[in-house]
């Protein structure tokens, strides 16, 4: 932990007035983020002008106090943890939709946008964005970049790297810098926008974000395909992903998901079912019908069990039921939680599966997947009771076996995640070392005092 010096307490306090915040409830109330880690911080920024944030990342350069940034804490992997004390910088003041320009499809917002609100705002002008992680409607723009979010429908509009086209940030010296441009094509030096999306505030403290915006679809239409085993449903996904028609979401559930969601959600789901795939596609009405006759084919083959077209929005809400209602039953099974967002080639996902399944029988701890199967990218859930410490080590130990098995696969630690600190010892596993040398040099040239989130994403 840090201690603030008296001349930059007072700086600050004259930099940001009444947004200095140092007394203990307040602090604590920054101390921890969705990862369920805490560390106090020594103060809290709430700045409202970029402005003010250029102030106040000088002022903790030159007194060397950590600056940690913060949107609404919805992280899974304790990025937003200010485990060596300093500064949390929460962008919750700096909330402005700036722009929105239908014609460039384009808007213009401050980190502290919450993701939500900003899909309100489009509406109008039958457009989004098309980020849309599990925390969409109270998670922040900023924290969304930070982490580079994705969410189901990434699979056909990509995660959030996908659609930025520019950012205004400040770096660990403390200067404002401009990456990109608001334009749909550029071709101007290095790709620095998107260097910055996913760096968990560890290059810059992102100030402004041009958006990339997409027309929201006319129609869309969703099916659900029930396999007796998890191989089916895969080659079933390679099939969907192979095909003219790139499906708008592609999620899958293993059996034990399948169970929860029926036993516990209540979805309406047979005994049988070894895998499931919720499909969906979006598109012009006149043509969505040809897409989900595509679709339907592809999903078609040996091992399905069952096939449901939903054919309006009723239906469609119902099908979905089954997934919206999985997230909370996972607490049925033990109180304690280790959400991970592996991703491997989607030719690969039985052999994570199988994997993951073994694990769950060698470690005796309900194992628990489910996610996004157009990109690869699965949820591992790992159940396990934290007052029990035998159960808590075990956890820990099939946590790091799950990220070799996924390595071994040829996948990758996340997927929209993020390091943080919950896999942060585990890059040089993924990364080989000249590359961990280029990331610490480009974070030297970002941040030469190391000040910006340090612990985080690259290990020591």
């Amino acid at each position: 932990m840090t201690t603030l010096p008296p001349s930059l307490d007072s700086e600050l306090r004259s930099l940001l007035g009444e947004a200095w915040r140092t007394d203990e409830s307040e602090r604590l109330t920054y101390a921890y983020d969705n990862s369920r880690r805490q560390s106090l911080p020594d103060g809290v920024a709430l700045p409202t002008t970029r402005e003010q944030v250029v102030g106040l990342i000088r002022a903790c350069r030159a007194a060397r106090i950590p600056v940690v940034a913060r949107g609404r804490g919805t992280n899974t992997t304790g990025a937003a943890v200010p485990i060596a004390g300093g500064v949390v910088v929460s962008f919750e003041r700096m909330n402005k939709i700036l722009d929105i320009r239908p014609g460039d499809r384009c808007a213009v917002v401050e980190p502290g946008v919450l993701n939500g609100d900003l899909q309100s705002a489009l509406k109008p002008h039958a457009l989004f964005w098309p980020p849309d992680p599990t925390s969409a409607g109270y998670s922040s723009v900023g924290g969304n970049l930070a982490c580079n979010a994705g969410g189901p429908r990434a699979v056909k509009y990509g995660a959030t790297r996908d659609n930025v086209l520019a950012l205004t940030a400040v770096t660990g010296t403390g200067e404002l810098i401009h990456c990109g441009t608001a334009t749909t094509k550029g071709a101007t030096g290095y790709d620095m926008q998107r260097l910055l999306v996913g760096s968990e505030g560890t290059l810059a403290l992102i100030v402004e974000a041009s958006l990339r915006l997409t027309p929201a679809p006319q129609s869309r239409r969703a099916l659900r395909a029930i396999y007796r085993e998890v191989s089916s449903a895969a080659q079933a996904v390679a099939r969907l992903m192979a095909q003219p028609v790139t499906p708008s979401m592609l999620e899958f559930m293993d059996a034990d998901a399948v169970r929860l969601a029926r036993d516990v959600g209540g979805a309406d789901l047979p005994p049988d079912a070894g895998a499931l795939l919720m499909i969906e596609a979006d598109g012009d009405a006149q043509t969505l019908a040809h897409d989900i006759e595509a679709l339907m084919r592809a999903a078609g083959g040996e091992g399905l069990v069952s096939l449901d077209d939903a054919a309006d929005e009723s239906t469609r809400e119902k099908l979905w039921a089954a997934r919206k209602a999985l997230s909370p039953s996972l607490r049925t099974l033990a109180p304690g939680k280790i959400n991970e967002d592996v991703v491997v080639p989607v030719s690969r996902i039985p052999q994570l599966v199988d994997g993951v399944h073994a694990l769950s029988r060698e470690f005796d701890l309900p194992i628990v997947c489910f996610g996004h199967a157009g990109n690869g990218n699965l949820h591992v859930n790992l159940l396990y009771h934290p007052a029990d410490e035998a159960q808590t080590a075990r956890a820990h130990a099939a946590m790091a076996r799950v990220f070799a098995l996924t390595l071994s696969l040829g996948g990758t630690l996340s997927g929209e995640h993020g390091i943080g600190l919950a896999k942060r010892e585990f890059m040089p596993q993924a990364i080989d070392a000249p590359t961990l040398a280029m990331m610490r040099a480009v974070k030297a040239a970002f941040d030469p005092d190391g000040i910006l989130n340090p612990g985080k994403l690259l290990p020591d």
